[in-house]
């Protein structure tokens, strides 16, 4: 009787997270299929068919990885933004990355790469507080005063950056840049899942704002 008595708890502890894991995976999926589906149309990977813009939105990463060896991620949304600004599909690019840290500058070491393939330094706009990519997509909008923009990142980062920018009802599109092979990126593509899921929550549940905004800068072109 007693060892039923200490079985009980468990056997309901273990009942509940079945479910509550079931759940959360449900809305997990479910936010990622809403988010791929509802921004499909406005991703491109053919540069003569995507719309122009005057300014893009270059989306962060690291330059280098942990181990010292260079990142493909950011390697080929440079390359996707050079290639998209020679084009003349947009003018002008807003780099926008993560420098919470001194001697970290996603934003200056977007801006350098770019200047290295031919981009002006004149037609790049630097944005040091794109910690997270609604940060990004917000800050955009409120502080850079853009509602027509093209987003350059990896497809799976545009889907979700696009998401973000239709629930503020901007005028956006995106160049998808170059997969990286899936042996570099597994780490990467499970912690988007979450993302996506996360990314439904700051919009619908919480509100969630950037951590800065600040005072409007106007970007010539």
């Amino acid at each position: 009787m007693i060892k039923k008595l200490k079985a009980l708890p468990f056997k309901k502890i273990f009942k509940w997270s079945f479910i509550l894991a079931i759940f959360s995976s449900s809305l997990i999926v479910s936010s990622n299929y809403w988010i791929i589906k509802s921004t499909a149309s406005q991703l491109h990977t053919d540069i003569l068919k995507i719309p122009s813009n005057n300014v893009a939105i270059l989306l962060g990463a690291s330059k280098t990885l942990r181990n010292g060896s260079e990142n493909l991620f950011f390697k080929y949304r440079i390359e996707a933004a050079a290639e998209l600004y020679r084009s003349g599909k947009i003018k002008h690019i807003i780099v926008s990355g993560d420098n919470s840290k001194k001697e970290y500058d996603e934003a200056t070491d977007m801006e350098n790469s770019l200047i290295a393939l031919g981009v002006p330094d004149s037609c790049i706009t630097k944005d040091y507080a794109g910690f997270r990519t609604l940060d990004s997509m917000v800050r955009c909008l409120k502080i850079f005063g853009q509602n027509n923009i093209t987003v350059i990142s990896q497809k799976f980062h545009n889907q979700r950056a696009v998401f973000i920018g239709n629930y503020y009802d901007m005028n956006v599109v995106a160049f998808n840049a170059k997969d990286v092979p899936d042996y570099f990126s597994l780490k990467v593509r499970f912690r988007e899942y979450i993302a996506k899921f996360k990314a439904v929550l700051d919009l619908y549940i919480f509100h969630t704002q950037p951590k800065f905004l600040g005072e409007e800068v106007k970007i010539k072109i």
